[in-house]
């Protein structure tokens, strides 16, 4: 047998949960560090993650019309120029290329940190006519965003991510795609990452730069602080109007196009961890699990174990992502290792279980177990993943709702800072004053207006005069 350790300990969340969340990330063999600070290697398994919970949110993508397109990672400095607002949004993070070998460039080259203006530069040459409305593309792609502060997934300089451009013959039109790309994004964090989310509009201090308007879904952590979960922006005729993408409407007459930006990026995999893991390591929901259940064999040096186990996962593989850890490990090591990549199910099977003609399932979520007859697993193991999946909804939504607070004055919203981690909910006057001032003597920022909107107060939590909307605060990564 081999001498392997089993996996190590966890820092627990409730005593560093920084920390707890760097030695899951290691553990679970997620990512490696790059050669360049603040760089990952996303490995196998934290790729096949992600490739899960892309295929998913593309599927989608391309059932509301959308097309894939590549794009360029450069952009001159003259073209990302153009636009002010975009580019004081992004200059303090923008990498520049500015030799080629040895020779200087001409012009510099920015590496995209996001593709409006490549994008605007394309329609501006293919917009004629209002048969060329919508344009709906979509890319895939890897940006670069140079962070002072890094962390794997949540904040890294370089990240995955996918970024929807179209546009649209009217403002009704690109407000109609820019409220149904969140939604679709939506869908996805709730129904397939199992994470519930805030739906909401930003207020105009955190909107992206260069949007009229953004809207957001927002989760809550484990650990109580808020993260961002994918973005969806009206840009209405702003950039058109910079780069010219005008087209001839059917009264002959010249209109500039409305656009839509949306993403979402591999900070999923982070909210991920952050939302479902535990002290034993990742919780991964069954629908984006790339190992759905893991088969461990008890006993496999003996006669018969090893051949039944692969006839098992043989018998499983069109009901469900199966595999076999059928490694020389010690079965600890390997119910730790199971624990630790957060397989939704462990099936267990040795000499006892094949007397018995049954398998032992083990929950990841609860660590319940169960006997189930081999005759009898195809019918309960998809049973089985649902209810996993909706039970790590359920949780996640009961811990957002009981770290959500209410606060009518400063000093509540204060206090209850001080005592609770969470969600806030509080009204909010709409001056971006008060959001500076509540930002620097609590470091919580608004999150969201929701879509959903309660009467808490009648006056602003921070200055106390009439207020405009409730608002979402919370400390955020």
């Amino acid at each position: 047998m081999s001498n392997k350790k089993f996996v190590e300990k966890v820092t627990a969340m409730e005593d560093d949960f920084g920390q707890w969340y760097t030695d899951v990330v290691k553990q679970a063999d997620l990512v490696d560090y790059g050669s360049v600070r603040g760089t990952m290697i996303i490995k196998p398994y934290g790729f096949a993650i992600w490739e899960n919970m892309r295929d998913e949110l593309d599927r989608q993508i391309k059932e509301t019309g959308h097309s894939n397109v590549s794009f360029p990672l450069f952009i001159p400095e003259s073209s990302l120029q153009k636009e002010k607002d975009h580019v004081d949004g992004f200059a303090p993070e923008v990498a520049w290329v500015t030799h080629a070998g040895d020779e200087e460039l001409a012009e510099r080259l920015c590496v995209r940190p996001t593709s409006e203006v490549l994008f605007c530069e394309y329609y501006s040459n293919n917009i004629h006519s209002y048969r060329d409305l919508p344009m709906l593309y979509n890319q895939w792609a890897n940006v670069v965003r140079w962070e002072k502060t890094t962390r794997p997934f949540l904040r890294s300089l370089e990240f995955h991510w996918q970024e929807g451009h179209t546009a649209h013959a009217t403002h009704e039109d690109a407000a109609e795609e820019t409220a149904r790309m969140l939604e679709v994004y939506a869908d996805v964090a709730e129904n397939h990452l199992a994470m519930p989310v805030i739906r909401g509009k930003k207020t105009d201090s955190e909107k992206f730069a260069g949007a009229e308007y953004t809207l957001t879904i927002e989760s809550l952590m484990h650990d109580g602080r808020a993260l961002q979960a994918g973005t969806s922006h009206l840009l209405g005729t702003g950039f058109a109007e910079v780069f010219d993408i005008q087209y001839l409407d059917k009264e002959g007459k010249q209109q500039y196009v409305h656009q839509t930006s949306w993403g979402i990026t591999t900070r999923l995999i982070g909210a991920l961890i952050m939302v479902h893991g535990d002290n034993r390591g990742l919780v991964i929901p069954p629908r984006i699990a790339p190992t759905q259940a893991m088969i461990v064999p008890i006993a496999q040096h003996k006669e018969g174990v090893l051949d039944q186990a692969y006839d098992l996962r043989d018998s499983l593989k069109d009901i469900a992502r199966v595999d076999i850890d059928a490694s020389d490990n010690m079965p600890g090591w390997k119910f730790n290792e199971s624990e630790m990549k957060g397989y939704p199910v462990r099936i267990e099977i040795g000499p006892k279980d094949i007397e018995k003609e049954q398998v032992v399932l083990v929950r990841r979520d609860t660590g319940e177990k169960e006997f189930v007859a081999m005759d009898a697993l195809n019918e309960r193991l998809p049973v089985l993943l649902e209810d996993i999946q909706q039970s790590l909804f359920d949780a996640a939504l009961a811990h957002r709702e009981e770290n959500t607070n209410v606060a009518t004055t400063f000093e509540e919203f204060k206090e209850t800072l001080e005592k609770e981690s969470g969600f806030i909910k509080a009204m909010w006057c709409g001056k971006e004053s008060c959001e500076e001032k509540i930002q620097e003597e609590t470091k919580a920022t608004s999150r969201c207006i929701p879509f959903e909107q309660e009467k808490i107060a009648d006056t602003c939590v921070c200055c106390g005069e009439e207020a405009e909307d409730m608002v979402y605060w919370a400390r955020a990564y």
